[in-house]
């Protein structure tokens, strides 16, 4: 995968976080260059040592300008340890430009749609994002700022266990909060796509359609703030399409009949995303 200049061995030299920009200090962490294969020849990402705490994703928001590093959260405590041990594969990685969302969408929905499912039905509608800066969305339709949203989301997973048990925030080298995944070799989709670039490319999408940001990861599920989600049934079916190319077993095994009709109705005005994959 092409990457950009890493920033991050300078917090070998300053721990703190301030040669990157930041204001405030950032918490005890670690470097990780723990792959499937061996280390990697250069750090994949910082990991903190500490439970994440609310604020923390606003406080570290200054190095994505200054430094090129993006947050996420990394749940640490779902028994599969930390990223070190998360089977890391960035030399499988291709580049998330180099793939066409709609494409990549297609090729799933061929494979796993049934026989009763129609043709692809290509891309939903993107919704106009209209945003104020700094500013999360508070009336039915109103559109948020995708990167005040993204750390409202952070702040309310780390204050309910039941969503993430014990998440730490990560600096990743990235051009934008979709690659992440692809950025640090993720392979929690494995079993559905070898190469997360190509999901990474509807995450491009996406962030491009309906302002997400990529928030947490853990083992093999993905959480995603949604700046403008659908406000409509029938452009919630539209997702929902999208949605089972991307990750079918978030319809077969997230809802009561395992239909998109049924995970349909999940998605109206829905500020977060989550996808798992067995």
């Amino acid at each position: 995968m092409a990457t950009l200049p890493n920033p991050l061995p300078q917090l070998a030299a300053d721990p703190s976080g301030r040669v990157l920009g930041l204001e405030l200090p950032l918490p005890q962490g670690r470097l990780i260059d723990a792959t499937d294969e061996g280390p990697w020849p250069e750090p994949l990402l910082w990991c903190a040592d500490e439970p994440a705490t609310p604020g923390v994703w606003a406080a570290v928001r200054p190095a994505s300008r200054t430094a090129g590093l993006l947050p996420v959260l990394l749940d640490v405590g779902d028994g599969r340890g930390g990223p070190q041990e998360w089977e890391l594969m960035p030399g499988e990685m291709s580049y998330p430009g180099d793939h066409e969302a709609d494409e990549v969408l297609a090729e799933s929905w061929d494979e796993y749609a049934t026989a009763e499912d129609p043709d692809w039905p290509g891309l939903a509608e993107a919704p106009a994002l209209d945003t104020a800066p700094e500013t999360t969305a508070s009336a039915p339709g109103a559109v948020a700022d995708p990167d005040a949203l993204a750390a409202e989301t952070a702040d309310a997973l780390v204050k309910d266990p039941s969503r993430l048990k014990d998440p730490r925030l990560a600096l990743v080298p990235a051009r934008r909060s979709a690659d992440i995944p692809a950025a640090i070799g993720w392979t929690g989709p494995v079993n559905h796509e070898n190469d997360v670039a190509r999901l990474c490319a509807v995450l491009r999408s996406w962030e491009d359609r309906f302002g997400i940001r990529v928030v947490a990861l853990t083992f093999d599920q993905l959480v995603l703030s949604v700046a403008a989600p659908p406000t409509t049934r029938a452009e919630a079916e539209a997702v929902a399409a999208e949605h089972f190319a991307f990750c079918p077993d978030n319809i077969h095994q997230g809802t009561a009949d395992g239909t998109r009709h049924a995970y349909a109705r999940t998605l109206l005005g829905a500020p977060t995303w989550s996808f798992w994959w067995d």
